[in-house]
């Protein structure tokens, strides 16, 4: 599908993608960028890449195909880096959680004859580096793309191609809507499990031995969830700070509507939230988002667990 594929950034979504493009053969040259000698050195021992190298500059050139992997807070810095180097005709695309941050440090500095076509592969686990990849990651799992209005048409339907042949369903909406979507449904999510879980850590009446051992499912999910990679989930939160925020202060408010009904004893209020809430849980059964399975010890499906 392409001739050459440059990967910026080897971690979980970059080595996945190699795993997949290798699986699917949808490159017929594969190169990647790491800024540490010991991931370059991982790189070449998995042969995730024909090629690796240390500056960005060396490993676009030639690309038909350009996909950054790395946190979203370093986009601005390597698009100004990798400009200079890109193909006319190249594709530009990514796999970062915020996408109207993506195109406002992105754009700027991308010359005319190169394609952006930001995206988001709604797919993940909670372990990071280039050995926490694998090809199935993306199968059955939606992949965002969000195209400017004045976007090459021919370009938007090949990359779509492409994240389907990975095994993607693909999906396509503005960048704004994206990261309401987003902050619903991954972001605040998040937030909410690192605040649990960092309250735990501050609750000096229950040791840290005891929230070990007794840890239910609900806090264990959660602290699944907090063990996601810190950078990538605070330039997240910095990028996408007004969705973030609109979702949470409406969280906020039904919180309080919550602890309101709890305080008074109004069962009927809570019942009701959590038929509302099961039957919500139950269509992401239906949709094939997750599986029925019961939890406690269970492995949790590669490419469902802890969902970016």
């Amino acid at each position: 599908m392409f001739q050459h594929v440059a990967l910026i950034g080897v971690g979980l979504i970059g080595s996945s993608l190699s795993h997949a493009m290798h699986r699917a053969n949808l490159a017929a040259r594969i190169t990647a960028c790491a800024r540490s000698e010991a991931t370059r050195a991982t790189v070449r021992r998995l042969e995730l890449a024909d090629e690796v190298f240390e500056h960005v500059g060396d490993a676009v050139r030639g690309a038909d195909l350009v996909i950054l992997c790395t946190p979203v807070g370093t986009f601005g810095g390597l698009a100004a880096e990798i400009a200079p180097h890109l193909e006319k005709g190249a594709i530009l695309t990514d796999a970062g959680s915020v996408k109207t941050a993506v195109i406002r440090d992105i754009g700027p500095h991308l010359p005319e004859h190169v394609h952006l076509v930001p995206g988001h592969p709604i797919a993940g686990t909670e372990f990071s580096g280039p050995e926490s990849g694998f090809a199935e990651l993306f199968d059955g799992r939606w992949t965002i793309l969000t195209p400017l209005p004045d976007a090459d048409e021919a370009a938007v339907e090949k990359l779509k191609a492409f994240w389907e042949a990975c095994g993607s369903m693909v999906e396509i909406m503005t960048p704004e809507h994206h990261d309401l979507v987003l902050a619903v449904t991954s972001h605040v999510p998040h937030l909410i499990a690192y605040n649990i879980v960092g309250t735990v850590s501050d609750l000096e009446r229950v040791t840290e031995k005891e929230v070990i051992k007794f840890s239910a499912s609900g806090f264990r999910d959660f602290t699944r969830i907090a063990a996601s990679d810190p950078t990538m989930w605070r330039d997240i939160f910095m990028n996408n700070k007004e969705a973030v925020l609109e979702i949470l202060g409406r969280f906020t408010e039904d919180l309080a509507a919550l602890q309101k009904a709890i305080r008074w004893g109004d069962g009927d209020a809570l019942f009701d939230l959590f038929t509302q809430t099961r039957a919500i849980r139950r269509g992401i059964i239906d949709a094939g988002q997750e599986t029925p399975a019961p939890d406690f010890g269970r492995k949790i499906p590669r490419g469902i667990a802890g969902q970016k």
